[in-house]
């Protein structure tokens, strides 16, 4: 491909779900000519609910919704800063289905459709000179060819590939072994005895869903505070898996359970198989690195990923990296030098060490660290930041699902402006 000075630089955003719609549409209205590409046949990502099993133990599948899901996080903090979800749905807390929808009505209002092309699957990525060659798969005519990108933002998701913990005596189990990312239905588990490890946001859900199935669930975890399980009369807190048996487990506290299903609420994977080696980007222990602001690829900065912090405010996360990155990529700021980014890399790592945090599968998690995070990012970049009344809302609704699990979705918001919300028509201070 020939370029001149006066060609739009491309970008190349690799998904269209709620990442990649945003860098998108951002990237459309910076002036860059924007292609997304989705192997699927529709956009969503991950809300997209399908039965679809895995066909080998090769096949992947994408979806990890299930029947009866509904957000742990409610709607008012999962809009886009500059599109919110419509005041005619009641509920703060909303299927699936709704958010699918929503992000469908988001894409006809900023008119991306014609941007988004469907069943085209980015297989490999690599640097050259001075852009990027992206080799796409059209699904649609069994065709593969090389198209030349200024820019690519790597939307793919981080809800592929289950992050299973290796457990001494898994294999000896004879019982059923599956993730909760091919967990659909509860009624699979009828009359059955069913061992779920981690108590995560999804560990706490699923294991109120299968509960009304199930003849008895035990909930392993290792929290600090222990769950409210109360409500649920078959459900039994239990210890870390030391080992597991032929028909069940010995857990840390010596005590031992016999069960037909385990199921693992344990996490995902960062995965980007489509990135070749010299892409300069390594994921080790799930840290993904080296990244400057855990967003840009710091070997070549005009690659950047996008969502990849957790315990967030995951839409306006998303939307703030694509408008941080833009920024640099339309040059009207300039990168710091590699110097500097690695140094700054390492700093924000020493100080999670130095605040106890010595796994490094979370070196992309946030929590509290988030908001520093925000500030960061709107003061190098000089972009809007999130508004206070998100952050205030997020934190009311923070936790919720340990504490309020039979409770907390009934909840409703109402942000009353920049500052302030209502929580059930009361005013929260």
């Amino acid at each position: 491909m020939i370029k001149t000075s006066v060609d739009k630089r491309r970008v190349c955003v690799i998904g269209a779900g709620t990442a990649g719609l945003c860098a998108l549409k951002n990237s459309l209205e910076a002036g860059l000519d924007a292609v997304a590409y989705e192997r699927g046949t529709e956009i969503g990502g991950t809300w997209i609910f399908s039965e679809e099993m895995p066909k080998n133990e090769y096949d992947e599948v994408h979806s990890s919704m299930y029947e009866g899901l509904r957000t742990n996080l409610p709607k008012e903090v999962m809009g886009y800063p500059d599109y919110s979800y419509p005041d005619d749905i009641a509920e703060s807390f909303i299927t699936s289905n709704q958010v699918l929808e929503f992000l469908r009505s988001y894409a006809e209002h900023f008119k991306l459709k014609p941007h988004i092309k469907l069943q085209h699957e980015v297989i490999r990525v690599r640097p050259r000179l001075d852009d990027w060659e992206v080799y796409v798969w059209d699904h649609s005519t069994d065709t593969c060819d090389p198209i030349y990108y200024d820019f690519v933002y790597v939307c793919n998701g981080h809800y592929t590939e289950p992050d299973l913990p290796e457990v001494e005596g898994l294999d000896l189990f004879e019982g059923k072994k599956m993730h909760s990312h091919l967990y659909r239905k509860a009624d699979k588990f009828k009359d059955a005895r069913v061992l779920i490890i981690g108590a995560g946001p999804s560990g706490m859900d699923i294991t109120n869903h299968v509960r009304e199935a199930a003849k008895q669930v035990f909930l392993s975890h290792h929290l600090s505070t222990t769950p409210n399980t109360a409500f649920m009369g078959n459900v039994t807190q239990k210890p870390d898996v030391q080992r597991f048996t032929k028909d069940g487990a010995v857990f840390t506290d010596g005590s031992t359970e016999s069960f037909d299903h385990v199921m693992f609420c344990t996490g995902y994977k960062y995965t980007f198989p489509c990135l070749s080696t010299d892409v300069g980007v390594q994921v080790i222990d799930n840290f993904v690195q080296p990244l400057w602001k855990h967003c840009v690829n710091i070997n070549h900065p005009t690659m950047a990923f996008v969502g990849l912090p957790f315990n967030v405010i995951p839409t306006h996360i998303f939307d703030m990296q694509v408008r941080f990155t833009l920024k640099f990529f339309t040059g009207q700021r300039k990168f710091p030098s590699r110097e500097q980014m690695i140094a700054d890399l390492e700093q924000e790592i020493g100080e999670r060490w130095g605040c106890g945090v010595r796994n490094q599968n979370k070196a992309h998690q946030m929590g509290e660290r988030q908001f520093v995070y925000y500030n960061e990012l709107a003061s190098i970049a000089g972009i809007e930041n999130i508004k206070p009344v998100i952050h205030k809302l997020m934190k009311d609704c923070g936790k919720k699902y340990i504490f309020e699990l039979d409770t907390y979705r009934s909840n409703k918001y109402t942000i009353v402006d920049d500052e302030n919300f209502l929580k059930n028509g009361e005013a929260i201070v």
